[in-house]
């Protein structure tokens, strides 16, 4: 039975599936601040200290929370994780991507690639979906307790877990794997079999990454924000990104119609190739 070839579809997370950031639907107004008030603190300290705007949201998240008497053990980031809304159509997309692909000897995985804390979306409905979350983190203590970053995502460093994902790693800690050399055609998920979904400036490096080594961008926007896709076509100019669709993820949306029509090139470049390989035998 010939092996089926395996298709990445990669995400971010804030804007892209769920409209705003994970931390505004539950964490944020329960630590008594609103949005703007949140992140002002974070970016300000970021400023003020010339460090990094995830580090410092990190520590602001531990710092409101302790201020406030909050939980900060996992099961409470996660629970909060559980308030996430999304985009119309989420919440079906997974199933119907990985059907459509199936009747076409395609296996689908999904993945997160996020600046968003890990914990909280481990709460989410769609949690269970993805292969792995690559995602910020924190460290616990023998009680469980949050107290200091594990993992710190931003947007340039975001790029990595594309070579972990085309090499077959899942682990975070591991440096050797993924910078061992590995031929291309025995690499797990090739580069032209990815599909990068984000939703603007910070996503450039991974979906310019992801487009330039044959595989496909997505920049996604909300659709209540129209005059957001005149913004994103500068991407395409700029031949950073090779879509831009509304955040609708309902069968027969934009966005529904662009992936599934990658799945079935996928299709014919890998027929394509063994018509070739044939020949030459």
């Amino acid at each position: 039975m010939k092996e089926r070839i395996t298709v990445a579809l990669i995400y971010d997370f804030d804007g892209t599936l769920a409209p705003g950031n994970m931390q505004e639907y539950d964490f944020i107004p329960a630590v008594g601040k609103s949005n703007m008030e949140f992140w002002h603190e974070a970016n300000t300290l970021a400023e003020e200290q010339d460090a990094d705007q995830v580090l410092t949201y990190m520590a602001r998240m531990l710092q409101a929370a302790q201020s406030k008497g909050l939980s900060l053990r996992r099961e409470a980031f996660r629970e909060s994780g559980r308030n996430v809304k999304f985009y119309n159509g989420v919440i079906e997309w997974f199933k119907r991507i990985n059907d459509y692909g199936a009747e076409r000897g395609i296996n689908i995985l999904h993945y997160v690639n996020s600046s968003g804390l890990k914990e909280i979306i481990e709460g989410t409905a769609i949690a269970h979906e993805f292969k792995n979350i690559y995602a910020c983190s924190f460290l616990y203590n023998v009680d469980g307790i949050a107290y200091w970053p594990a993992v710190a995502v931003n947007y340039t460093n975001k790029t990595q877990f594309i070579f972990k994902i085309n090499k077959g790693v899942e682990s975070v800690f591991d440096t050797k794997d993924v910078n061992r050399f590995m031929e291309e055609n025995k690499r797990p998920v090739p580069f032209s079999r990815m599909i990068y979904f984000g939703d603007g400036t910070t996503d450039i490096p991974c979906m310019r990454l992801v487009k330039n080594f044959g595989g496909h961008s997505i920049a996604v926007y909300n659709p209540e924000e129209e005059g957001q896709r005149t913004v994103l076509n500068e991407l395409i100019r700029d031949n950073r990104v090779n879509h831009v669709c509304p955040a609708d993820y309902s069968e027969g949306s934009e966005i529904d119609t662009v992936v599934k029509t990658i799945i079935d090139k996928v299709v014919m470049d890998q027929r394509l190739a063994e018509l070739e390989v044939a020949r030459q035998e």
